[in-house]
């Protein structure tokens, strides 16, 4: 891979984990803030709360056939809180950038650091956590 600036090369080769520590905070907060403009943050958070309240009644329930309805309850809930959170919209503005990236980072960081895509995701989960709570997204 040739680089117009070395310079640029030679900062990312000598802290090559600063690196990926930065692009993946951008493209998380990126990814985050088209999350919540693409998905209903109301609903979700109000399914959260069930799922929340239903957690409650089954640590407290003795009865084996009652926890059985409310464990049916809770997968129901978190079958449509996984399909409102991966909207069609979300994943359409993502996806493409996201593999373009990824293909143009194996090509930079293979040869610096082999185990560069387990560093990204380790910045990426830690960076997320982080994210969204302060942009309050559910």
């Amino acid at each position: 891979m040739v680089f117009n600036d070395m310079a640029i090369y030679e900062v990312i080769s000598t802290y090559p984990k600063l690196f990926l520590l930065v692009v993946s905070i951008v493209v998380t907060f990126f990814t985050t803030l088209l999350q919540k403009k693409f998905t209903n943050q109301s609903h979700l958070k109000n399914l959260r709360q069930r799922q929340k309240e239903l957690q409650k009644e089954i640590r407290s329930t003795k009865d084996p056939k009652k926890m059985g309805q409310l464990n049916m309850e809770m997968m129901k809930l978190s079958g449509e809180m996984m399909k409102h959170s991966f909207s069609l919209k979300h994943m359409m503005t993502t996806m493409l950038p996201l593999l373009i990236l990824f293909f143009y980072l194996k090509e930079l960081m293979s040869p610096i650091l082999s185990s560069w895509i387990w560093w990204y995701i380790g910045f990426s989960v830690a960076s997320s956590i982080f994210i969204r709570k302060k942009l309050d997204v559910a």
